[in-house]
């Protein structure tokens, strides 16, 4: 007898479009699926906000009997400061007069009875990258949006990337018109690097599979 092809866990798909948070529910959807279909191994996420995308990683990562580890100082990218387009007043801890995203993204992935599967690492990810040795079979860059951070998360995890594991990055804008152009300029470097080949995304989502020699 066959065995049941592995699907996306329905509720936790739901739980995301209905989360906070800045993913559209068609690129959270291909987020999903491309974790879904990639080799054995750990899915990682750099830039977790409120929960939303990671939400999206969890469906998969439940149907592949794995694990999401999210990782995210959770002060907020650039965009989320005070006098920034994207700046919510309500998640200012008034303690320490700062961004603190912790709280709301704990809330999200509880509700959503995602705990078993979400491991969350509060630090900056470089720092954390140094510490991590495991193979990843997805690495997912969302975090701050600067050239700087942008290259910084690019050139700190991607030596983690197993052969044969996919490279998702969001917000990629070809046009500077419809936004920020460092996502778009680290998804060039990779893809220029000829150590990928580009896979079908979705929207700003961008997804590229590492060559298994590079």
């Amino acid at each position: 007898m066959l065995s049941s092809p592995i699907v996306l866990d329905q509720e936790l798909l739901t739980a995301a479009a209905e989360a906070d948070g800045f993913m559209p529910a068609d690129e959270g959807r291909a987020l999903a699926e491309a974790a879904l279909a990639a080799p054995a191994g750990p899915i990682l996420e750099v830039g977790s906000y409120l929960g939303k995308s990671t939400l999206y990683l969890a469906a998969a990562a439940r149907a592949r009997g794995g694990k999401v580890v999210t990782v995210d100082h959770h002060r907020g990218s650039e965009e989320h400061q005070v006098g920034w387009e994207y700046h919510d007043p309500g998640l200012v801890d008034p303690a320490v007069g700062k961004i603190d995203t912790l709280p709301g993204f704990r809330r999200t992935i509880a509700l959503a009875g995602a705990e078993d599967v979400v491991v969350a690492v509060v630090t900056r990810a470089e720092d954390f990258a140094g510490l991590w040795s495991t193979p990843l079979a997805l690495l997912f860059l969302d975090g701050s949006h600067t050239d700087e951070s942008a290259q910084r998360d690019l050139d700190s995890w991607t030596p983690h990337l197993a052969p044969g594991g996919v490279l998702a990055i969001h917000d990629v804008f070809p046009d500077p018109a419809d936004g920020g152009q460092a996502p778009y300029r680290i998804y060039r470097k990779a893809l220029d690097s000829g150590g990928y080949t580009e896979l079908t995304g979705r929207g700003s989502l961008r997804l590229l599979r590492r060559h298994p020699a590079s």
